[in-house]
C-alpha cells in the first residue's frame, strides 16, 4: 500500500472510531429505554413480542431503501440487536 493510501486509510479509521464512540452513546440510551420497558413487564412471556419485531424490521427495511442503504445490512444489525436485548431482558427480568 502506498504511503498516501495508508494515510487515507488511517484518516478513515479515525472517523470510524469517532462514529463508534457515538454509537456507544446511542446504545447506552437505548439500553436505558429497554430497562424502563422491562420494568413495566409483569410476566417473562411479555419479553418477546413477535408482532412488534416484525413491524420494526419492516420499518427498518423501508428506511434503509429510502436512504439507499443495503437492507440486508440493516436487517442483520437490527435482528442481532433485538436478539441481544431479548437476552438482556431475560437476564434482568425480576418477578414482581
Amino acid at each position: 500500500m502506498s504511503p498516501l493510501k495508508k494515510q487515507k486509510l488511517n484518516k478513515i479509521r479515525v472517523d470510524l472510531d469517532k462514529l463508534d464512540n457515538s454509537l456507544i452513546k446511542l446504545i447506552k440510551k437505548r439500553t436505558n429505554l429497554v430497562k424502563k420497558v422491562l420494568a413495566l413487564k409483569e410476566h417473562r412471556n411479555q419479553i418477546v413480542d413477535k408482532k412488534r419485531i416484525e413491524i420494526i424490521l419492516k420499518n427498518i427495511k423501508k428506511k434503509s431503501i429510502k436512504n439507499n442503504i443495503d437492507p440486508k445490512i440493516t436487517h442483520r444489525i437490527w435482528r442481532n440487536m433485538i436478539s441481544a436485548y431479548i437476552d438482556f431482558e431475560k437476564r434482568n427480568f425480576k418477578k414482581k
